[in-house]
């Protein structure tokens, strides 16, 4: 049985993300801009895509970059991925970095990010004065592995 998430436009001509592929995990968000806008070299632009969403408690819509759009344009977005929450109700919005060295064109209605609804767990902490011991040698972004 699929999960339903109610989904409201938000903008006029404003696309509904859907899956290219019967077996794609992620859905493609497009940019809802009224006409093309240029993204320079280095520069960083926040684009809507038109859409809110009602995302269920103990879920979260993330928003990830299009791997294709990264390597065939050297776009990608600013802060990786990004988490909607499960009580935000406003506009998404992608904000995109141009990673290039030519000018990058984003048109109406072209793929932006994509989304994967995520399943996760409220935790609680437990403050500790100690941490059990593991068998793992090194410190932070080392294994122990050598090279």
């Amino acid at each position: 049985m699929e999960m339903k998430i109610k989904i409201k436009r938000m903008r006029e001509g404003a696309i509904l993300p859907k899956y290219q592929t019967a077996g794609a995990a992620g859905f493609d968000f497009h940019a809802c801009v009224d006409e093309p806008v240029t993204l320079k070299p280095g520069e960083i632009k926040n684009f809507p895509v038109g859409v809110g969403v009602e995302i269920p408690d103990g879920y979260e819509l993330q928003v990830r970059p299009r791997s294709g759009l990264a390597f065939k344009n050297q776009v990608t977005m600013l802060n990786g991925i990004g988490t909607i929450d499960s009580d935000y109700r406003g506009e998404m919005h992608v904000s995109l970095i141009n990673f290039g060295k030519e000018d990058f064109v984003v048109e109406p209605g072209m793929r932006i990010a994509q989304g994967v609804i995520n399943k996760f767990e409220k935790i609680e902490w437990d403050e500790v004065e100690e941490l059990s011991e593991t068998k793992r040698k090194g410190g932070f972004g080392s294994t122990g592995l050598k090279a």
